[in-house]
């Protein structure tokens, strides 16, 4: 090969090369983009629901085994027979040993009804609520951008960044995802 031929050879790469560029470049901008001034995300609120738990200790009321007090009540009224007696001077005073039967049954139910409420435990137990996290997510953004000395908004669903390609005198304002 002759020096002028490789010379040759060389230049004609770099002019196509130089050509296939320019040519590029003015195919994928067409020539044009719009200059993004500014870009404010749209969002929305999302609420997720999760379960949250914890474990409680609780008082109860312990299982009452004797519901009509027949115990507190037959104790009490043997008291207060006995105590009748001794009150009405022994003996044959039915009427304080009935009179003392009475009021001593009725107090002992009384007693038993207090004891047997006051009768408690303690246990835990695993208590759950649904609470509502709040997030937000863009869902758009609202773009201003400037093209050919006039001003405008545009809504994408992607920030462009600092330009917005022109093809054909108008805004690409979706992504080739080709």
């Amino acid at each position: 090969m002759n020096k002028s031929m490789i010379t040759g050879t060389v230049m004609g790469i770099a002019v196509a090369t130089a050509a296939g560029s320019i040519a590029g470049y003015s195919m994928l901008s067409d020539g044009d983009a719009a200059e993004v001034v500014a870009v404010e995300p749209i969002t929305r609120q999302v609420s997720t629901p999760r379960e949250e738990c914890a474990d409680v200790v609780v008082t109860k009321q312990a299982p009452v085994k004797d519901k009509h007090r027949i115990a507190g009540t037959l104790i009490g009224a043997v008291g207060g027979a006995l105590a009748g007696d001794a009150i009405g001077g022994g003996g044959k005073n039915t009427g304080a040993k009935v009179a003392g039967a009475v009021v001593g049954g009725v107090a002992g139910n009384q007693v038993q009804g207090s004891m047997q409420a006051n009768d408690t435990y303690q246990t835990t137990e695993r208590r759950c609520n649904t609470v509502n996290d709040v997030s937000e997510e863009t869902v758009a953004y609202q773009v201003t951008y400037e093209l050919k000395g006039k001003t405008g908004t545009v809504r994408m669903d992607y920030d462009p960044g600092s330009t917005i390609p022109v093809r054909d005198g108008e805004l690409v304002t979706t992504r080739n995802n080709g």
